[in-house]
């Protein structure tokens, strides 16, 4: 399911330009407070792995960026999916209840919001990120320390990981095995590198358009869950492009 929240504000829109636990923050305050503690602090099991199963856009609008802040014009558009009817429930009634949420330290009101079931028919479609995608491996130096090697889309690390990863997800929104069948990932033009901030943590992901093939329900997970990792940090964020 797609939520598309408009935010708007009575003047200028202006907050750190690392603003993806804002938004987080703010879509788990949203939440009915025990669903919110159960997400946050466990969610959904899936081959070993715990899933929170939504995830979200960047704000789209009018912007600019002075230093290390990042000024939005009012009205601003954010994309929130998840594919777990719980989920979209509860975020939908916390925001057409309370009318405003908090960014941070900023209050927008809640001017509209719409629901849309984009639903995938094809066994190959184009997806274009909303927010940048993510797929990585932590890998171990020679002295035992370890580190975070990123993947690029169009490498067949990025597919391999980004793949499996689609069928963790099914599996925890399912509790089956996924269908079995290959799934192809390229870019459809050369992705484009962000290196992110989030509580500190710096993350490399890349935006674009990317075709995707495979197993219809594995291409519906993307659509609702997202692409790639740490989708509940506001990663891997798609919608369906013809």
């Amino acid at each position: 399911m797609k939520v598309i929240i408009e935010l708007g504000a009575e003047s200028y829109l202006e907050m750190a330009v690392h603003y993806n636990h804002l938004v987080q923050g703010m879509i788990y305050n949203s939440l009915d407070s025990e669903f919110a503690s159960f997400l946050h602090d466990r969610g959904y099991e899936g081959s070993g792995r715990m899933f929170k199963l939504f995830t979200f856009s960047r704000l789209i609008g009018k912007f600019q960026i002075d230093g290390g802040r990042i000024g939005f014009e009012p009205p601003v558009k954010l994309i929130v999916t998840s594919p777990m009817e719980q989920f979209c429930q509860s975020l939908l009634n916390g925001l057409l209840t309370k009318n405003k949420v908090e960014l941070g330290q900023v209050v927008v009101k809640v001017e509209s919001v719409k629901v849309e079931k984009p639903v995938v028919t094809e066994e190959s479609i184009k997806l274009k990120l909303l927010s940048p995608v993510v797929a990585y491996s932590t890998l171990f130096r020679g002295d035992g320390s370890k580190y975070t090697c990123y993947y690029q889309p169009g490498d067949a690390e990025f597919t391999r990981i980004a793949a499996e990863n689609l069928r963790k997800k099914y599996r925890a929104i399912y509790n089956r095995e996924a269908p079995k069948g290959e799934v192809k990932i390229k870019p459809w033009r050369q992705p484009k590198l962000h290196v992110l901030e989030y509580k500190g943590n710096v993350i490399k992901g890349y935006s674009g358009t990317m075709v995707i093939s495979g197993p219809r329900e594995l291409l519906q997970v993307a659509v609702d869950a997202g692409l790639g990792s740490k989708n509940s940090m506001g990663f891997g964020c798609v919608e369906c492009r013809k």
